[in-house]
């Protein structure tokens, strides 16, 4: 590319009439910033804000964040998902509490050597908290690049990252890295988007390779995505004599660690929904279960995979209690379910109950 600094310009001014306003956006403080790129890292920008206000309103500074219990911290993010998010949220506040004096660091090295920080959410923290000249490379600048310069390679293999991050980094002219980085995200965001993008409403359309050989929509080169399998999961419902309901917390390091749910799980292939959901709670809790009468059915969608989950009325026959698959249980009445963090699909599933 000939001019690319006058391209950057042209961008950057683009950027001063057409940018998104967002919170993040209007703040340095480098804990606020973590906070919105890790809730960013699986979440689109419109349903991040409400979380975003909700989370910082609880927990403001990263030693409130530190000083909570995970089930405070899990509550509060319940129904954004991924929840590994929060659990590495809390584990590196307290790191940043007990060894950082309260302080998010403000090096590329110690950033990264935080739980769930990675070299995108290092680099995002070091451009919009500090200031300084890392580029950003989300999902939309890495599309951006790959356009600009007509990439043929697959992004995903790891010279065509190393390459997009060279050229992002040689492209920072500007004073103000934030700036730049946030720019190239709204570009990304709004104009060059995945499909059907808007070249004649972008600033960089008479430097941008792609839309010269007319292959803006074949770029980036990904590789093609595996079908997404369907399992089958289910819950059991199982009351005592008082009518509450024997829920179970959910191993940290598992899907969905932290949170709650009803006794059950993925059946196998060669079992029946009944008899998965028997040998699943043995697992769990150790006790023997009459599987009754179905009670509801819900869909619900993982990045890799869908599940369909059954629950069904249960009757505890034989065994004691014990806590072995799972972190606890509890016999809960279903009035207080709300102040137990449960994902979606099982929130589904206390819905229709």
């Amino acid at each position: 590319m000939n001019d690319i600094g006058a391209v950057i310009e042209r961008i950057l001014a683009w950027f001063a009439e057409k940018k998104r306003d967002l919170p993040w956006r209007d703040t340095t403080n480098p804990y606020f910033i973590w906070v919105s790129e890790v809730m960013l890292q699986q979440t689109q920008v419109d349903t991040v804000i409400p979380f975003y206000h909700r989370f910082l309103s609880r927990f403001p500074t990263v030693e409130s964040l530190a000083e909570a219990s995970l089930q405070e911290v899990l509550k509060t993010w319940e129904n954004m998902g991924y929840y590994a998010r929060a659990r590495h949220l809390h584990t590196a506040a307290r790191e940043i509490a007990d060894s950082m004096d309260g302080k998010v660091p403000s090096t590329y090295e110690e950033l990264i050597g935080l739980p769930g920080i990675g070299s995108y959410t290092a680099s995002a923290i070091l451009s919009f908290a500090f200031g300084k000249r890392h580029p950003a490379v989300d999902g939309n600048m890495r599309r951006v690049v790959c356009r600009l310069f007509s990439i043929q390679d697959s992004v995903d293999q790891p010279r065509t990252k190393k390459k997009i991050l060279e050229l992002a980094t040689d492209m920072i002219f500007s004073a103000d890295p934030a700036c730049f980085n946030h720019a190239i995200m709204d570009l990304g965001a709004t104009v060059c988007t995945p499909r059907n993008p808007s070249c004649p409403a972008c600033p960089a359309q008479g430097a941008c390779l792609a839309f010269e050989q007319g292959n803006q929509e074949g770029l980036p080169v990904t590789r093609k995505k595996k079908p997404i399998p369907h399992k089958h999961m289910t819950a059991g419902i199982i009351a005592d004599e008082t009518g509450r309901l024997l829920i179970i917390q959910r191993p940290n390091k598992r899907l969905l660690g932290g949170l709650w749910k009803f006794p059950g799980g993925f059946k196998d292939s060669k079992e029946t929904l009944e008899q998965g959901l028997i040998r699943r709670v043995r697992e769990e809790l150790g006790i023997g279960i009459e599987v009754q009468e179905a009670l509801a059915s819900v869909e619900h969608a993982y990045t890799h995979f869908r599940i369909t989950l059954h629950a069904f009325q249960c009757q505890w026959r034989t065994g004691k209690l014990q806590v072995l698959d799972c972190q606890d249980y509890q016999w809960s009445n279903p009035k207080d379910f709300s102040s137990f963090p449960f994902s979606k699909a099982e929130r589904k599933i206390i819905a229709l109950l």
